[in-house]
């Protein structure tokens, strides 16, 4: 379940750890941002605190309606006032529950066709000088389940169906993990491969400075099984080795959602990276949310399939499994109520960018047409 509720921004971090990446074509990455600090000015009165002043929600966003709430209800209910045409007379407990419950309806419609992931909205309220941000974090843990594309043929005479040419599902494989990323904490092959080399041997990638690794730090003899980075290769699947085919060669439907696939992830990752859900700075992330500091790197989601990697898999997500996974998704700073139709522009974006995933994944493109 997606859930928005405010939280108490805690005090930033007296130091501040490496920056830390989300899994990209190119390993990890993050979009940083532009800090502001600007501080937000006192327009208190005595009499604005006084429990049921009836206040009017309007796009002015009258004084008497400013002072009583905190700067990411002011924030929001600008935004909804504008948004909703509201103008009625609330009282500032009436007016807490529209801002809450019409922000939180916003985000459940921009969201609730995803069920790729569980994602999770939170509001954090600024303090010490930074403004409100929007969170969204990612609550599965595991293997994307990626339909037809993993499909191969030693498991075709358990699946109903046929199976599609394995140049078909590398396409789909490759548009999904160059892509998939920029939105989910999700980590591929390659990436993999970086957390298991230094995880085994001391980051070497090789064969032969693997086995010398081995040797020199914890000794073996022929007798005793070890494992080697051309091992951890053998084991890949079919569809992670074919060379994608053309897509002259694809039927016009797989075509077809390909090029959906490619249009809204162009369109999300123009947006910009200010206002973007689905971007954030780790500096930020820490200042915003400190317990990032001491959780493990690792994403929590994988391209990978458990059946064939669980063992490596279980063997890198240790110490995230300990602590916690890097399972923030995006962190927005919120200064005026424009930023907060911006973010929900880039936020019906991503809901976009994974409905486009959804139908690629959910497509069968063995049949004469995919339904």
């Amino acid at each position: 379940m997606m859930a928005t509720h405010p939280s108490t921004l805690a005090r930033p971090a007296a130091t501040r750890s490496a920056l830390s990446t989300r899994p990209s074509p190119s390993g990890l990455s993050a979009v940083r941002a532009n800090r502001s600090r600007r501080r937000q000015a006192s327009l208190s009165r005595p009499s604005a605190d006084l429990a049921g002043r009836a206040v009017a929600l309007s796009p002015a966003v009258p004084f008497g309606f400013d002072e009583p709430l905190a700067p990411h209800h002011r924030m929001i209910g600008r935004w909804l006032a504008i948004r909703e045409c509201a103008d009625q007379p609330l009282t500032r407990m009436e007016t807490r529950r529209f801002i809450t419950d019409g922000f939180d309806r916003a985000v459940q419609v921009a969201l609730s066709a995803i069920n790729l992931a569980d994602l999770r909205v939170i509001v954090l309220r600024g303090q010490e000088g930074l403004p409100p941000a929007i969170a969204i974090i990612c609550d599965s843990i595991g293997e994307t389940e990626l339909g037809w594309i993993v499909k191969t043929n030693v498991l075709s005479h358990t699946i109903n169906g046929n199976v599609a040419p394995v140049g078909w599902r590398a396409a789909a494989y490759e548009a999904l993990t160059t892509r998939l990323g920029f939105a989910l904490p999700i980590f591929g092959y390659e990436d993999f491969v970086e957390e298991l080399s230094m995880y085994y041997w001391d980051g070497a990638t090789d064969d032969e400075t693997a086995r010398q690794h081995i040797a020199d730090y914890n000794g073996y003899s022929d007798d005793v099984e070890i494992i080697l980075p051309s091992q951890i290769a053998a084991l890949r699947p079919d569809y992670m080795l074919a060379k994608p085919s053309p897509q002259k060669d694809m039927p016009p439907e797989l075509r077809k959602r390909l090029k959906r696939l490619d249009e809204a992830y162009k369109a999300l990752k123009a947006f910009d990276e200010k206002a973007n859900a689905w971007r954030f700075d780790h500096d930020q992330v820490i200042e915003y949310l400190p317990h990032y500091m001491d959780a493990g790197t690792l994403p929590p989601l994988t391209f990978l399939p458990f059946d064939i990697f669980g063992q490596h898999l279980d063997e890198i997500g240790r110490i995230a499994m300990e602590t916690s996974f890097y399972d923030i998704v995006g962190l927005t700073l919120i200064e005026d109520a424009s930023q907060v139709e911006h973010w929900h522009q880039s936020l019906r974006l991503g809901a976009e960018f994974f409905a486009a995933v959804q139908d690629l994944i959910d497509c069968d493109p063995t049949k004469d047409r995919i339904r």
